[in-house]
């Protein structure tokens, strides 16, 4: 059933799509789905606050460290045998997840997860990209995959919710398995292996600096607040050390981990920024909304997923409709609906209280996720639009990277700001949710900078940058 790109019908091409969009599926919602099994972990394993900080960050931090290594492992060895080993791996992953009986287990298993799924997305989207080389085809396929992505972390929630009352948490990690083989059945049927005509070299040095100063930066701000001010300023000195050699040692390279000349686009380097602003925000909105909901609150894992579905719900709704309004108007509507209902949310939520009325908590939510669900196609497209198709999946690489450092960074944060109101046997404690307006305000500027961000790379100038980096790009090095 494996034939030529050139030789594809329209239905095989929209086949290929959804192949890539369910490995977009799991691996997006793996990030989410934990938040609201995360209390059950905690009297399950006896974990404290940062051992559910590891839990999230764990499999987000090795994600965006190895997915751009994923994509240019993929170029020379060949997308669809590369997507099938990082589907075996993240599903081998998941299933040691569900047998864990420590805290320690449970966050090596979210590592091996990590390290299957940096060969799925990068992989997904070069296939995708390559699937689809009309422009206007592109633009619709890459909204499409940019609403999946919103869809897929706005399921995990609600999804999480049902499957750790009904199951236990240990089904939020089950739920992997079918999915995963039914996309290697249709990845092996229906998907033509494809290579690059040049892949890129192994940067192990470039490699090694971004997951260290990755780790480092993290653990400075989780573990910071309970290890003491000296390892955590050194951690955060060998973060800084480990980014300024990146910095400088890359140009340097022929074929670098992490081309910088990708930041010269403004709409690029925008995207960049917008991309890890939201996430954080996801992710310390869900770490903290979880715990909240569930010890705050008094609610039940089923009832926490169902406060939150009207987050899930915005997204589900205006995730496809941002992606159309992307291909038709391009990213500026929908980053400036973005950051605004961000804003209004984060600042509603500066008023948390443990008698928040639930409407108004809702409504809060709901505005959260009109926010999210407007985000996720301009930020891919502003990555890869105006790029030569030979460098269009690292540069979407790079976009998806952005995205799990912006959610590593907001549950770090967002734990250590409250951290001190919590021990290792409960999980909040009094003054645990006037704690979290800190939070919430940080959130607030990130809206404010997302609004900013999309009016600046949107216009005249910055499509003048991207075109001059196209340029750049295109001639021989």
């Amino acid at each position: 059933m494996n034939t030529s790109i050139e030789a594809m019908t329209p239905a095989r091409r929209n086949l290929v799509l959804a192949t890539c969009c369910l490995s977009l599926l799991v691996v997006s919602m793996d990030i989410t789905i934990v938040n609201v099994a995360l209390p059950a972990i905690r009297r399950d394993l006896g974990a404290s606050l940062s051992g559910l900080q590891w839990v999230v960050d764990a499999y987000t931090i090795v994600l965006a460290s190895f997915l751009m290594l994923g994509g240019a492992t993929a170029d020379r060895l060949g997308r669809r045998r590369v997507f099938q080993w990082g589907m075996g791996l993240f599903m081998l992953g998941s299933l040691l997840c569900s047998l864990a009986g420590s805290i320690g287990w449970l966050i090596a298993a979210r590592v091996i997860q990590a390290v299957g799924g940096s060969m799925l997305n990068p992989v997904a989207m070069s296939i995708v990209v390559h699937t689809f080389p009309a422009p206007a085809d592109r633009a619709r396929a890459i909204g499409i995959w940019g609403a999946v992505a919103g869809i897929s972390m706005a399921l995990g929630p609600v999804t999480g919710g049902v499957l750790t009352h009904g199951f236990g948490w240990q089904a939020v990690f089950w739920v992997n398995l079918p999915i995963g083989a039914l996309t290697m059945w249709l990845m092996a049927r229906y998907v033509p292996e494809s290579r690059a005509p040049k892949p890129r070299r192994p940067d192990p040095v470039g490699q090694l600096l971004l997951l260290t100063g990755l780790a480092s930066l993290t653990y400075a701000l989780i573990e910071g607040p309970r290890s003491g001010g000296l390892q955590a300023g050194g951690a955060a000195l060998l973060a800084v050390a480990a980014f300024a050699t990146l910095l400088v040692y890359e140009p340097r390279q022929q074929e670098p981990l992490l081309d910088l000349r990708f930041f010269h686009s403004l709409p690029f380097s925008s995207a960049t920024l917008i991309a890890v602003s939201m996430f954080a925000s996801m992710g310390a909105f869900l770490f903290l909304g979880s715990i909240y909901l569930q010890e705050e609150r008094g609610f039940s894992a089923p009832v926490a997923g169902l406060c939150l579905m009207p987050m899930a719900l915005a997204v589900m709704v205006l995730s496809p409709i941002s992606g159309r309004m992307v291909a038709a108007r391009g990213a500026r509507p929908s980053l400036l609906i973005s950051g605004t209902m961000l804003t209004l949310s984060a600042l509603m939520l500066t008023q948390l209280a443990a008698e928040t009325p639930l409407p108004l908590l809702l409504v809060a939510f709901g505005l959260f996720g009109c926010g999210f669900g407007m985000v996720n196609a301009p930020v891919t497209y502003a990555a890869v639009s105006g790029m030569p198709r030979a460098q269009a999946g690292l540069a979407a690489a790079v976009a998806s990277t952005s995205r799990q450092v912006g959610v590593s960074l907001g549950v770090a944060l967002a734990g250590s700001l409250v951290g001190s109101l919590h021990t290792p046997r409960h999980a909040v404690s009094s003054g645990f949710t006037e704690a979290t307006h800190t939070v919430w305000w940080i959130l607030t500027g990130c809206g404010v900078l997302i609004f900013g961000l999309g009016l600046l790379s949107t216009g005249a100038r910055g499509h003048a940058s991207a075109q001059r980096v196209a340029h750049l790009l295109e001639e021989p090095q």
